[in-house]
């Protein structure tokens, strides 16, 4: 039964997004819109603390999963770490100046939860942690900037991570006394919240295919245990705000999802255009299905773990399962729609193998890249603009036309770019192009577009070797010099323009020629007239 009502909604969802978008020539998803965003629309920028900060046992911080794994040698290319990275703990003043340049209405930043729990908890509180995010939230508004926190982004302390890290479920209430401290020592100024940057990413790379910390190579259940407890995690925070501090704060919540676009391989066929929609159910769904539905994962997935745990002779299914008054206490939880976008990928069906059991094989997908798009400087992340505009019609279509903002949408090139950084402009001209298609043709309902990110900093486990900075930042230089690229100036002007409005040479004209105006016709042209018409009727009537 859950399969035939997702093959219907499947259907359903077909004719508003993929057959509605699926179809169209490579002319028409690339002509360019002009058209401007709302007054109030958010424009911003991005960061992240283990990213920029530096500073990483300054001043009483304690050490996250990052500081660990990155001071391993091997860990990331040239052994690179983020003890210093742009070093914007002692250096928050340049900061602040490119965010005045750019003239931007908000800063996404995430908060180092060692730095301010250095053990994790609330009894190991380190108040110069908390004088520092003052002041960074202090000098933003002075500066008519909004901040937009981010409570985790990938930094879990160390401490926590020996017992267990997010697959311990005790987690849920660590994470809600954090955040509880935080709406309360910050919320009187911060009116936006984020609980989590990317889930997905924090479930499959950190516990799937151990790629970034905390490195555990589980596929095929510790990320269904992991998302299971951060979804819980999220909604704890969010009620706790809802209950004890909405009322006289009176912010938003939400968390950023993470989310690729999928293409169905042929989108006449209706078992890709399944698997497109059971790889969107995947990865999106996973995390914005019980939070933005129903409080329960998609069937898509319930039914994928659920067959091929049965076929592997487990007694109950690897994906986790809610209880009632659990489902009634996720749904709902996030005020709007927040997610980050890279790339679109393409896909097929196919028998994915049952052993060993995994994330990636429960999901029954061949995946490609879209190869007629331009690479970029991280492998699997080619630039496919168009499929911004699709991604927001989903959403749209599959979880009630909320408002939506885009909290990190960017493009990385090599770390040599000093300044002519053309295919960043180029990037960004043509996302957010495609983001104002789905706004001022569509009648998405998107609020803010946060650009990724304000300098080049330590890019995870590519090091220093990519940026995806509109500044570009000397990590050879003690003093981290920030220099604006092409790309800054460019999303300056999109900010100034609000969006991309119509030039005089674009605009339709209308008017009369002088009233002595001659007119004529050469004779050769009038034949040629007079034969086209003849041709035309004689071949519509016989």
């Amino acid at each position: 039964r859950g399969i035939g009502s997702r093959l219907v909604t499947v259907r359903m969802l077909s004719k508003v997004t993929w057959e509605r978008f699926s179809h169209q020539s490579k002319f028409h998803r690339q002509t360019y819109h002009y058209g401007t965003f709302p007054r109030n629309f958010t424009w911003g920028v991005s960061s992240s603390a283990y990213q920029i900060e530096g500073a990483w046992n300054a001043d009483g911080k304690g050490t996250s999963i990052w500081d660990v794994f990155a001071h391993k040698p091997g860990s990331v290319p040239g052994n690179a770490n983020g003890d210093v990275a742009c070093d914007s703990y002692h250096r928050l003043q340049e900061d602040l100046y490119m965010l005045r340049a750019l003239e931007v209405k908000s800063y996404r930043f995430s908060l180092s939860w060692s730095r301010i729990f250095p053990t994790g908890l609330r009894s190991s509180l380190n108040q110069k942690g908390v004088d520092f995010y003052n002041r960074v939230i202090d000098e933003l508004l002075v500066n008519g900037i909004t901040p937009m926190v981010t409570l985790y982004h990938w930094d879990l302390p160390q401490e926590l991570q020996n017992f267990g890290g997010w697959e311990n479920s005790s987690m849920t209430d660590i994470f809600a006394d954090f955040s509880d401290f935080c709406f309360s020592t910050f919320g009187d100024r911060v009116k936006f919240w984020l609980t989590f940057n990317q889930p997905h990413t924090i479930a499959w790379s950190g516990y799937g295919l151990g790629r970034i910390p905390p490195n555990v190579r589980q596929p095929g259940s510790a990320p269904y245990r992991v998302a299971h407890n951060l979804i819980k995690a999220h909604a704890k925070a969010y009620r706790i705000y809802d209950e004890k501090y909405r009322k006289s704060q009176d912010g938003l919540v939400s968390l950023a999802l993470g989310s690729d676009w999928v293409e169905p391989k042929d989108v006449n066929v209706l078992r890709e255009v399944v698997a497109a929609d059971r790889a969107m159910q995947f990865q999106l769904g996973w995390f914005a299905h019980p939070i933005f539905k129903n409080g329960d994962y998609p069937d898509a997935m319930k039914w994928q773990v659920g067959n091929k745990s049965e076929l592997q002779g487990l007694a109950e299914s690897r994906l986790p399962e809610f209880t009632e008054e659990e489902r009634k206490s996720i749904r709902g939880t996030a005020d709007v729609f927040c997610f980050n976008h890279f790339t679109t990928k393409t896909v097929s069906h196919a028998t994915a193998r049952l052993a060993p059991p995994s994330y990636e094989y429960d999901r029954d997908l061949a995946e490609e890249e879209v190869g007629e798009s331009p690479s970029t400087a991280i492998q699997n992340q080619r630039a496919v603009a168009w499929g911004l505009r699709r991604l927001l019609n989903w959403v749209q279509a599959e979880y009630g036309d909320p408002e939506i903002y885009i909290t990190d949408n960017g493009v990385a090139t090599d770390s040599k770019t000093k300044w002519d950084d053309a295919a960043r402009v180029f990037y960004f001209k043509t996302y957010i192009d495609e983001a104002l298609k789905a706004y001022d043709l569509d009648g998405v309902k998107l609020r803010g577009y946060t650009a990724a990110s304000l300098m080049d900093s330590f890019e995870w486990l590519d090091g220093f070797k990519v940026g995806f900075g509109l500044h570009h930042v000397d990590f050879q230089d003690l003093n981290r010099p920030r220099t604006p690229k092409y790309s800054a100036h460019f999303y300056h002007r999109v900010i100034k323009d609000n969006g991309f409005p119509t030039p005089e040479d674009e605009k339709i004209l209308y008017g009369n020629f002088a009233k002595n105006f001659i007119w004529k016709c050469h004779l050769k042209n009038f034949i040629f007239l007079i034969t086209s018409v003849f041709l035309k009727f004689h071949t519509d009537c016989f």
